[in-house]
Protein backbone atom coordinates (compact mmCIF):
# COMPACT_ATOMS: atom_id res chain seq x y z
CA UNK A 1 0.00 0.00 0.00
CA UNK A 2 1.40 3.38 -0.95
CA UNK A 3 1.52 6.16 1.61
CA UNK A 4 -0.86 9.10 1.36
CA UNK A 5 2.32 11.21 1.23
CA UNK A 6 3.20 9.71 -2.17
CA UNK A 7 1.02 10.84 -5.09
CA UNK A 8 -0.23 8.16 -7.45
CA UNK A 9 -1.81 9.51 -10.64
CA UNK A 10 -3.67 7.61 -13.35
CA UNK A 11 -3.26 9.93 -16.31
CA UNK A 12 -6.05 8.55 -18.53
CA UNK A 13 -9.20 6.62 -17.70
CA UNK A 14 -12.94 6.85 -18.28
CA UNK A 15 -15.76 6.60 -15.74
CA UNK A 16 -19.44 5.93 -16.32
CA UNK A 17 -21.51 6.08 -13.10
CA UNK A 18 -24.72 5.43 -15.04
CA UNK A 19 -23.74 2.22 -16.82
CA UNK A 20 -20.39 1.16 -15.36
CA UNK A 21 -18.59 0.95 -12.03
CA UNK A 22 -18.34 4.73 -11.69
CA UNK A 23 -17.42 5.81 -8.18
CA UNK A 24 -16.86 2.21 -7.12
CA UNK A 25 -13.89 2.21 -9.51
CA UNK A 26 -12.61 5.39 -7.84
CA UNK A 27 -12.93 3.74 -4.43
CA UNK A 28 -11.04 0.68 -5.71
CA UNK A 29 -8.28 2.98 -6.98
CA UNK A 30 -8.11 4.86 -3.69
CA UNK A 31 -8.12 1.73 -1.51
CA UNK A 32 -4.91 0.42 -3.10
CA UNK A 33 -3.10 3.75 -2.87
CA UNK A 34 -4.35 5.89 -5.76
CA UNK A 35 -4.59 9.60 -5.10
CA UNK A 36 -5.16 11.54 -8.36
CA UNK A 37 -7.05 10.95 -11.62
CA UNK A 38 -7.29 12.54 -15.03
CA UNK A 39 -10.75 11.57 -16.25
CA UNK A 40 -11.28 11.72 -20.00
CA UNK A 41 -14.78 12.07 -21.41
CA UNK A 42 -16.12 8.93 -23.02
CA UNK A 43 -16.69 9.19 -26.77
CA UNK A 44 -19.77 11.32 -27.34
CA UNK A 45 -21.72 8.55 -29.08
CA UNK A 46 -21.46 6.37 -25.95
CA UNK A 47 -23.60 8.82 -24.02
CA UNK A 48 -25.90 10.09 -26.74
CA UNK A 49 -26.42 10.44 -30.50
CA UNK A 50 -23.72 11.27 -33.00
CA UNK A 51 -23.09 14.97 -32.37
CA UNK A 52 -24.64 17.51 -34.70
CA UNK A 53 -24.33 20.75 -32.73
CA UNK A 54 -22.44 22.17 -29.72
CA UNK A 55 -25.12 21.06 -27.25
CA UNK A 56 -24.41 17.41 -28.10
CA UNK A 57 -20.77 17.86 -27.07
CA UNK A 58 -21.59 20.03 -24.07
CA UNK A 59 -23.79 17.34 -22.55
CA UNK A 60 -20.89 14.86 -22.53
CA UNK A 61 -18.44 17.44 -21.23
CA UNK A 62 -20.76 18.56 -18.42
CA UNK A 63 -21.20 14.93 -17.37
CA UNK A 64 -17.43 14.44 -17.22
CA UNK A 65 -16.94 17.58 -15.12
CA UNK A 66 -19.57 16.31 -12.67
CA UNK A 67 -17.88 12.89 -12.53
CA UNK A 68 -14.52 14.51 -11.74
CA UNK A 69 -16.10 16.58 -8.97
CA UNK A 70 -17.60 13.45 -7.41
CA UNK A 71 -14.32 11.57 -7.70
CA UNK A 72 -12.47 14.42 -5.98
CA UNK A 73 -14.71 13.97 -2.95
CA UNK A 74 -13.48 10.37 -2.63
CA UNK A 75 -9.78 10.78 -3.36
CA UNK A 76 -7.13 12.04 -0.94
CA UNK A 77 -5.88 14.07 -3.89
CA UNK A 78 -7.91 15.39 -6.80
CA UNK A 79 -9.54 14.43 -10.11
CA UNK A 80 -9.42 16.66 -13.17
CA UNK A 81 -11.47 16.44 -16.39
CA UNK A 82 -9.78 16.15 -19.78
CA UNK A 83 -12.20 17.01 -22.57
CA UNK A 84 -12.17 16.61 -26.31
CA UNK A 85 -13.20 14.52 -29.29
CA UNK A 86 -12.21 10.91 -29.90
CA UNK A 87 -10.60 10.74 -33.35
CA UNK A 88 -12.63 7.73 -34.45
CA UNK A 89 -15.67 10.02 -34.55
CA UNK A 90 -14.63 11.00 -38.08
CA UNK A 91 -15.19 7.44 -39.33
CA UNK A 92 -18.55 7.18 -37.59
CA UNK A 93 -19.71 10.46 -39.12
CA UNK A 94 -18.53 9.46 -42.60
CA UNK A 95 -20.29 6.12 -42.24
CA UNK A 96 -23.40 8.11 -41.25
CA UNK A 97 -23.29 10.09 -44.51
CA UNK A 98 -20.99 13.05 -43.83
CA UNK A 99 -18.12 13.92 -46.13
CA UNK A 100 -14.69 13.91 -44.43
CA UNK A 101 -14.71 17.70 -44.56
CA UNK A 102 -18.14 17.91 -42.94
CA UNK A 103 -17.04 15.41 -40.29
CA UNK A 104 -13.92 17.45 -39.63
CA UNK A 105 -16.00 20.58 -39.17
CA UNK A 106 -18.09 18.83 -36.50
CA UNK A 107 -14.97 17.58 -34.75
CA UNK A 108 -13.45 21.06 -34.71
CA UNK A 109 -16.73 22.37 -33.32
CA UNK A 110 -16.44 19.84 -30.49
CA UNK A 111 -12.84 20.80 -29.83
CA UNK A 112 -13.85 24.46 -29.69
CA UNK A 113 -16.48 23.62 -27.10
CA UNK A 114 -13.97 21.61 -25.05
CA UNK A 115 -11.57 24.54 -25.16
CA UNK A 116 -14.27 26.78 -23.70
CA UNK A 117 -14.41 24.47 -20.67
CA UNK A 118 -10.64 24.85 -20.24
CA UNK A 119 -10.89 28.62 -20.62
CA UNK A 120 -13.42 28.90 -17.80
CA UNK A 121 -11.48 26.59 -15.50
CA UNK A 122 -13.81 23.60 -15.60
CA UNK A 123 -11.35 21.32 -17.44
CA UNK A 124 -7.62 20.85 -17.14
CA UNK A 125 -6.64 19.79 -20.66
CA UNK A 126 -7.85 18.88 -24.14
CA UNK A 127 -7.97 15.60 -26.04
CA UNK A 128 -7.72 14.96 -29.78
CA UNK A 129 -5.79 12.66 -32.11
CA UNK A 130 -6.05 10.71 -35.33
CA UNK A 131 -7.24 7.21 -36.24
CA UNK A 132 -5.14 4.26 -35.09
CA UNK A 133 -6.39 2.12 -38.01
CA UNK A 134 -6.18 2.34 -41.80
CA UNK A 135 -8.28 5.08 -43.35
CA UNK A 136 -8.49 6.82 -46.73
CA UNK A 137 -6.04 9.61 -47.51
CA UNK A 138 -8.90 12.10 -47.31
CA UNK A 139 -9.91 11.00 -43.82
CA UNK A 140 -6.26 10.91 -42.70
CA UNK A 141 -5.64 14.45 -43.96
CA UNK A 142 -8.82 15.75 -42.36
CA UNK A 143 -7.94 14.03 -39.09
CA UNK A 144 -4.54 15.70 -39.06
CA UNK A 145 -6.22 19.03 -39.74
CA UNK A 146 -8.35 18.44 -36.63
CA UNK A 147 -5.26 17.51 -34.63
CA UNK A 148 -3.51 20.69 -35.71
CA UNK A 149 -6.59 22.68 -34.73
CA UNK A 150 -6.45 21.08 -31.29
CA UNK A 151 -2.79 22.09 -30.98
CA UNK A 152 -3.75 25.68 -31.77
CA UNK A 153 -6.51 25.60 -29.15
CA UNK A 154 -4.16 24.15 -26.55
CA UNK A 155 -1.59 26.83 -27.29
CA UNK A 156 -4.22 29.58 -27.02
CA UNK A 157 -5.60 28.13 -23.77
CA UNK A 158 -2.11 27.44 -22.35
CA UNK A 159 -3.03 23.85 -21.55
CA UNK A 160 -1.88 20.32 -22.32
CA UNK A 161 -3.27 18.17 -25.11
CA UNK A 162 -3.71 14.40 -24.85
CA UNK A 163 -3.63 12.47 -28.12
CA UNK A 164 -5.07 9.15 -29.25
CA UNK A 165 -2.96 8.06 -32.23
CA UNK A 166 -1.62 5.08 -34.11
CA UNK A 167 0.80 2.80 -32.26
CA UNK A 168 4.21 4.41 -32.66
CA UNK A 169 7.33 5.37 -30.77
CA UNK A 170 7.90 8.51 -32.87
CA UNK A 171 5.64 11.56 -33.16
CA UNK A 172 8.13 14.16 -34.31
CA UNK A 173 5.68 15.38 -36.95
CA UNK A 174 3.23 16.33 -34.20
CA UNK A 175 6.04 17.95 -32.20
CA UNK A 176 6.86 20.11 -35.22
CA UNK A 177 3.21 21.11 -35.65
CA UNK A 178 3.07 21.96 -31.96
CA UNK A 179 6.11 24.24 -32.12
CA UNK A 180 4.68 25.90 -35.25
CA UNK A 181 1.67 27.13 -33.25
CA UNK A 182 3.51 27.92 -30.03
CA UNK A 183 2.63 24.76 -28.12
CA UNK A 184 5.44 23.15 -26.12
CA UNK A 185 5.70 19.53 -27.39
CA UNK A 186 6.34 18.48 -23.78
CA UNK A 187 2.72 19.47 -23.10
CA UNK A 188 1.48 17.14 -25.84
CA UNK A 189 0.85 13.65 -24.45
CA UNK A 190 0.44 10.42 -26.36
CA UNK A 191 -2.04 8.26 -24.50
CA UNK A 192 -1.61 4.47 -24.65
CA UNK A 193 2.13 4.87 -25.22
CA UNK A 194 4.86 2.29 -25.15
CA UNK A 195 7.89 2.68 -22.89
CA UNK A 196 9.74 5.13 -25.15
CA UNK A 197 8.52 7.94 -27.39
CA UNK A 198 10.28 10.56 -29.47
CA UNK A 199 8.69 13.95 -30.00
CA UNK A 200 6.06 14.30 -27.28
CA UNK A 201 5.45 13.04 -23.74
CA UNK A 202 4.37 9.39 -23.36
CA UNK A 203 1.52 8.31 -21.11
CA UNK A 204 2.65 4.74 -20.67
CA UNK A 205 0.19 1.89 -20.43
CA UNK A 206 0.83 0.33 -17.03
CA UNK A 207 2.14 -3.01 -18.19
CA UNK A 208 5.38 -4.11 -16.56
CA UNK A 209 7.49 -4.34 -19.71
CA UNK A 210 6.45 -0.88 -20.91
CA UNK A 211 6.99 0.67 -17.50
CA UNK A 212 10.41 -0.90 -17.12
CA UNK A 213 11.53 0.60 -20.44
CA UNK A 214 10.18 4.01 -19.42
CA UNK A 215 11.79 3.85 -15.98
CA UNK A 216 15.16 2.85 -17.37
CA UNK A 217 15.04 5.51 -20.08
CA UNK A 218 15.05 8.35 -17.56
CA UNK A 219 12.83 10.64 -19.65
CA UNK A 220 9.58 12.28 -18.51
CA UNK A 221 6.57 9.95 -18.64
CA UNK A 222 3.14 9.40 -17.13
CA UNK A 223 1.25 6.23 -16.20
CA UNK A 224 -2.27 5.24 -17.22
CA UNK A 225 -4.78 2.40 -17.48
CA UNK A 226 -7.24 3.61 -20.13
CA UNK A 227 -9.90 1.96 -17.96
CA UNK A 228 -13.03 2.08 -20.12
CA UNK A 229 -15.70 1.38 -17.46
CA UNK A 230 -17.93 -0.48 -19.89
CA UNK A 231 -19.89 -3.46 -18.53
CA UNK A 232 -20.20 -4.83 -22.07
CA UNK A 233 -16.41 -5.04 -22.27
CA UNK A 234 -15.35 -6.56 -18.95
CA UNK A 235 -11.60 -6.75 -18.60
CA UNK A 236 -10.99 -4.38 -21.52
CA UNK A 237 -7.70 -2.52 -21.22
CA UNK A 238 -6.56 -2.26 -17.57
CA UNK A 239 -8.51 -2.04 -14.31
CA UNK A 240 -8.57 0.94 -11.93
CA UNK A 241 -6.30 -0.73 -9.35
CA UNK A 242 -3.48 -1.20 -11.84
CA UNK A 243 -1.52 2.05 -11.51
CA UNK A 244 -1.18 1.92 -7.69
CA UNK A 245 -0.16 -1.73 -7.90
CA UNK A 246 2.41 -0.98 -10.61
CA UNK A 247 3.78 1.88 -8.52
CA UNK A 248 4.31 -0.57 -5.70
CA UNK A 249 6.01 -2.96 -8.14
CA UNK A 250 8.29 -0.17 -9.40
CA UNK A 251 9.23 0.67 -5.80
CA UNK A 252 10.02 -2.95 -5.03
CA UNK A 253 12.36 -2.99 -8.03
CA UNK A 254 14.25 0.16 -7.09
CA UNK A 255 12.64 2.64 -9.48
CA UNK A 256 11.90 5.36 -6.91
CA UNK A 257 13.19 8.12 -9.19
CA UNK A 258 10.90 6.97 -11.99
CA UNK A 259 7.91 7.00 -9.63
CA UNK A 260 8.66 10.61 -8.71
CA UNK A 261 9.06 11.46 -12.39
CA UNK A 262 5.72 9.95 -13.41
CA UNK A 263 3.61 11.16 -10.48
CA UNK A 264 5.14 14.48 -9.43
CA UNK A 265 7.58 15.98 -11.94
CA UNK A 266 5.89 15.16 -15.25
CA UNK A 267 2.36 16.15 -14.10
CA UNK A 268 3.81 19.49 -13.03
CA UNK A 269 5.68 20.00 -16.32
CA UNK A 270 2.81 18.90 -18.56
CA UNK A 271 -0.33 20.07 -16.76
CA UNK A 272 0.93 22.59 -14.22
CA UNK A 273 -0.56 20.57 -11.35
CA UNK A 274 1.08 19.90 -8.00
CA UNK A 275 0.18 16.38 -6.97
CA UNK A 276 1.98 16.73 -3.65
CA UNK A 277 0.33 19.98 -2.58
CA UNK A 278 -3.13 18.69 -3.54
CA UNK A 279 -2.91 15.74 -1.13
CA UNK A 280 -5.08 16.21 1.95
Amino acid sequence: MTSIDAPVLDNHLHLDPAAGAGMDAVRDFERVGGTHLLIVNKPSWHLGPLPEDPADFDAVFETTVEIADRASEILPGHAWPVLGVHPTLISRLVDDGCSPTEAGERIRMGLDRASAFVDDGRALALKSGRPHYDVSDEIWDESNACLRHALELASDADCALQLHTEATEELTDVATWARDVGQDPTRVVKHYAAGRLEGVTPSVMSEKDRLERAAEGGDPFLMETDFVDDPERPGAVLGPKTVPRRVRWLAENGYDDAIHTAHVETPRQVYGIDTEATLS
